[in-house]
């Protein structure tokens, strides 16, 4: 492992309810860029957590969420976005992604009817938290619960799959540049672990669809847009300093009845943590 002190320092705290993962199925995932370093199941398992503590706090009722002002509910410690019959939204779908790799993997326990489900059972929030302690949700948090490592080898090879397509996507001029800024992020722990969360977070910026005003806020666009920096922190504050902008180009871009500045400290946040130290 090329991190061999990350495991002490992703170490994070979560609600005593939380199930333990007894018996993790694991996908051995080849990179796609030699760039991330690689990690241990146990460093998987603080990694995963410490997204499910950015995304919900780290509590098992924050596994199955329908935020107010959306159009979809989000699943697992990613909050992975699930689709009702009929909308068609900007964003990528991931809970479906998800499912198909937990499949992929072997797993036996994901829910008959996730299986069976086309699309997300549930057409509007109302409806999706007053099922909220019924069987199926109640059934859907216990296997998301006992599957954080297997949630985070998914997240985890979606990063690993995003620089290509970031180089690919970006124009040939500004490749080597992105390449560059990717690499001094990744030369520090916190800079890892920021490379990994924000694909989750804010996608990889290369689908056409995640634009306002012809403007995206993925990976692509926060490498794009960092400071000239010197490597190791100075390269995570860029990095962090880059997402914070891009995420508020976002804001203001945004139809001004979703509401997003209600997100900004939010997003701030969480960008923030990608500058310190773990």
């Amino acid at each position: 492992m090329k991190y061999p002190f990350l495991l002490t320092l992703l170490s994070l705290p979560l609600l005593a309810c939380t199930p333990v993962e007894q018996t993790p199925v694991l996908v051995k995932t080849a990179s796609s860029n030699n760039l991330l370093p690689r990690f241990s199941n146990a460093d998987k398992m603080k990694i995963g957590k410490k997204i499910w503590q950015n995304e919900s706090g780290g509590s098992v009722a924050g596994l199955t969420h329908w935020n107010e002002g959306e159009e979809f509910p989000s699943m697992g410690i990613g909050h992975f976005i699930w689709y009702p019959k009929g909308f068609n939204g900007r964003w990528t779908e991931t809970f479906p992604l998800f499912i198909n790799y937990a499949k992929a993997a072997g797993n036996k326990d994901i829910p008959a009817w996730v299986l069976s489900a086309k699309d997300c059972p549930w057409n509007s929030r109302a409806q999706f938290n007053a099922d909220k302690n019924g069987p199926r949700l109640t059934e859907l948090r216990k296997f998301l619960a006992s599957t954080v490592t297997l949630q985070t080898d998914f997240i985890l090879s979606r990063s690993s799959a995003a620089l290509p397509k970031i180089l690919a996507a970006a124009p040939a001029q500004e490749r080597a540049r992105i390449r560059d800024n990717y690499a001094k992020v990744a030369s520090t722990p916190n800079g890892a672990y920021a490379l990994i969360d924000y694909v989750n977070f804010k996608g990889d910026g290369t689908n056409p669809t995640e634009r306002y005003n012809n403007q995206g806020w993925g990976m692509l666009q926060v490498l794009s847009n960092m400071r000239p920096s010197s490597g190791g922190q100075d390269s995570a504050r860029a990095f962090a300093d880059s997402a914070k902008a891009m995420l508020e180009r976002r804001i203001k871009n945004s139809p001004q009845a979703r509401g997003e500045s209600r997100w900004r400290a939010g997003w701030n946040n969480r960008c923030e943590t990608y500058a310190r130290p773990l």
